[in-house]
C-alpha cells in the first residue's frame, strides 16, 4: 500500500477488522519510512456479468440504472432510500449467484418488479407500466386486477 503522505510502499497492517454489516475490513496501517498512520478499507471486488439489453447488444451492469428506476418508480412513496440500497444489493446478489456469464436485461427487470411488488404496489404499477411499455389503461387495469386477485 502506498503511503498517502510519504508516496513509498512500505507500510505495515498496524490493526484489521470487519466493518459491521457491511463486506469490508478496515485496517489502519502506518508508514514504515514516515511513521504516519492511515486507515484502508477493502473490499472483495466480484465481476458481474454481462447484460444482453433487448436489442442484443452487450453491456455492462450498471447499478446507477437501476437506482435511478427505482427512485422514479418510488419517487413520492413511504419508502426509506434505505430499501432502495437493499434492493440493488439482492439484484447484485442475484447476478452473482447466477453463475452466467451473461443476463438478460430482461431477467433484472423482472427481479425488480418482484421486489417492488412486495415493497409498494403503487411503484410496482408504475414501472411495470414504463418496463412492459402500457399502451392504455387497459394494461394498467390488468396489472391491478392480478395484484388485487393475488391478496
Amino acid at each position: 500500500m502506498i503511503c498517502p503522505f510519504c508516496h513509498t510502499n512500505d507500510t505495515k497492517v498496524v490493526d484489521s477488522r470487519v466493518v459491521e454489516e457491511s463486506n469490508q475490513v478496515r485496517r489502519r496501517r502506518e508508514c514504515l519510512q514516515c511513521t504516519e498512520r492511515f486507515t484502508t478499507y477493502e473490499t472483495a471486488e466480484l465481476a458481474l456479468p454481462m447484460i444482453i439489453k433487448r436489442d442484443s447488444r452487450r453491456g455492462e451492469f450498471k447499478e446507477e440504472k437501476i437506482r435511478h428506476g427505482l427512485r422514479l418508480a418510488l419517487e413520492k412513496r413511504p419508502v426509506e432510500s434505505e430499501k432502495v440500497e437493499e434492493i440493488i444489493a439482492r439484484i447484485k446478489g442475484n447476478l452473482r449467484a447466477s453463475g452466467e456469464r451473461e443476463v438478460p436485461a430482461r431477467r433484472i427487470g423482472e427481479w425488480i418488479m418482484d421486489e417492488l411488488r412486495e415493497l409498494d404496489k403503487v411503484a410496482y404499477v408504475r414501472f411495470a407500466s414504463v418496463y412492459r411499455d402500457f399502451q392504455d389503461v387497459d394494461q394498467f387495469k390488468q396489472e391491478i386486477d392480478k395484484l388485487l386477485s393475488k391478496k
